[in-house]
Formats: structure tokens, C-alpha cells, sequence
């Protein structure tokens, strides 16, 4: 499990310019026009931070199955935690208010990820609602489809990555679009 204050305790070891890399494939996957604009995710602060933990979550998973994995994703989600923090303050949420918030992306991560987690391992309609109640706000079930298709897809394409590939961020994510998500 990840814990939100190990990088008080130890060093990181994994370089700072592979984590930005990955982190920065992550946001610029999560940005794709097409997931606004053709599968319905509002684009709205809500619905990034929602496509930013389903690509986050996607990686984190592949990453479990990698030897020696363990600090990057510790600080992977360090890292998150930071641009959260960061967002937050740019926002202008003042000092007081940013450690509730910070819960509060705390909370939404580990429910997303238990609820994925759970859906992927049970079938693509289970993965459909989910991503239907956290991303497109009970509405949409069609584009939800694609979407945990498109999830399904993705964490494929992912475990066929070499994984000193996935560990240097030497890795890409796939097209949006790129394969056949229909569910």
C-alpha cells in the first residue's frame, strides 16, 4: 500500500527525472482532447482529476507486477500528492484549507483504486459502472463502456511492456483511440 508521508521518512530512489518523466505521460495522457470531447468526462476540474487517477491507477497496477517497483510507485504517488498540493494553492486554497483537501484526494484515490481494482478483476461491465458512478457522474453508460474499454486496453498494452521500460520511463501510453474499444 502507499502510504501519502513515506517521502518524509526516506530518500527516494528512483531518479526525479524518471519520476516527472512518467508523471508527466500520465498528465498528458489524462489531458487527450478525446476523452472530453468524444467519451463524455466533463471537462471540469472534477472530471481531470478523475481521468488523472484512472491513468494513475492503470500504471500503479502494472507496476505491482515489476520487481523492485515499490519505490517508484511510492514516489509516483508522492508525486501526485504534490501537484495536487501545488493545484490547490494555485487555486487559491489557503494554507488552512489545503490539508482537508489533500484528505479529501487522499480519500478519492484509494476508493478509486479499490473500486477499479475490484471491477477490472470481476469484467468489463463491473469496470464500465465504476467508471461510470466516479468519472461520468452515473451518466453515460455507453461512453463508460468505451472507457473501461479503452482502461481494459490500456493496462494490456502495459503488461506488455518490458519492465525496464516501465521502470527507466522508457514506456509509452497508448493512443486514446488508437486500438478498438468498443465494448
Amino acid at each position: 500500500m502507499l502510504w501519502p508521508f513515506n517521502h518524509f521518512r526516506k530518500p527516494r530512489l528512483a531518479p526525479a527525472g524518471t519520476i516527472e518523466a512518467i508523471y508527466g505521460m500520465i498528465v498528458t495522457q489524462a489531458r487527450e482532447p478525446i476523452f472530453y470531447r468524444d467519451l463524455g468526462v466533463p471537462d471540469t476540474v472534477n472530471g481531470r482529476f478523475d481521468l488523472l487517477l484512472l491513468h494513475l491507477w492503470l500504471l500503479l497496477r502494472r507496476l505491482r507486477t515489476v520487481q523492485g517497483s515499490v519505490e517508484l510507485s511510492q514516489a509516483l504517488f508522492d508525486r501526485f500528492c504534490e501537484d495536487m498540493d501545488d493545484n490547490l494553492r494555485e487555486m487559491g486554497v489557503g494554507d488552512q484549507t489545503v490539508p482537508k483537501r489533500m484528505r479529501a484526494f487522499g480519500e478519492a484515490f484509494y476508493g478509486r483504486v479499490q473500486a477499479y481494482d475490484q471491477a477490472i478483476d470481476t469484467g468489463a461491465e463491473a469496470l464500465a459502472l465504476a467508471i461510470c458512478k466516479n468519472i461520468l457522474n452515473g451518466a453515460e453508460m455507453d461512453h463508460a463502456r468505451r472507457l473501461a474499454a479503452y482502461a481494459q486496453a490500456t493496462g494490456a498494452d502495459l503488461g506488455l511492456s518490458n519492465e525496464a521500460a516501465l521502470l527507466l520511463g522508457s514506456f509509452t501510453f497508448p493512443p486514446p483511440l488508437g486500438k478498438d474499444v468498443t465494448p
